[in-house]
């Protein structure tokens, strides 16, 4: 398939929801509950750990790219994953805290677009933690607004962001 009539999903975690043994398996679990909402999963890259961004003292994130089909639209869509983040005891207080899940929609089929949904995720182009997993499953995916490689971008990442492939 086209990369650019791909959707992607970014997950993470640096807290465990309640009843699970860890981050990642949190989102495993949400993951494994997309079905439910008429979400297909495609494919998992493999997991990385993280260092929050920006620097704090929270704990490091564990983080993937997930490929997703669905019939849902893109506002639809975002609507089904903040309620995925609520079950799972997300409660959004202040921007970049600590969290038990976030998934964000990076990438819906190449779509431009700022209202309901910002699309692409406005700050994917700059995260290791996104570019890095979605590379392992897209490695010819272009930025829809910049035209750029996924390695053209992976190339001008902050070198600092710390990121490391998890067993």
């Amino acid at each position: 398939m086209d990369d650019q009539a791909r959707i992607f999903l970014g997950i993470g975690a640096n807290l465990t929801p309640d009843g699970f043994s860890g981050p990642r398996e949190g989102c495993m679990a949400a993951i494994d509950s997309l079905g439910e909402d008429g979400i297909t999963v495609k494919s998992v890259s493999p997991w990385y750990r993280t260092a929050p961004v920006p620097r704090s003292d929270q704990p490091w994130f564990q983080n993937a790219v997930v490929e997703i089909e669905t019939d849902l639209t893109p506002d639809q869509l975002i609507t089904v994953l903040h309620e995925r983040e609520a079950r799972f005891g997300r409660v959004r207080m202040e921007r970049n805290e600590a969290r038990v899940l976030d998934i964000d929609i990076l990438d819906f089929r190449g779509m431009v677009m700022n209202d309901p949904v910002v699309l692409p995720h406005p700050r994917m182009h700059v995260r290791a933690f996104v570019l890095r997993p979605l590379a392992d499953l897209s490695p010819g995916w272009v930025h829809p607004v910049s035209g750029q490689s996924i390695a053209a971008l992976i190339a001008v990442l902050d070198p600092d962001e710390e990121i490391e492939k998890d067993q």
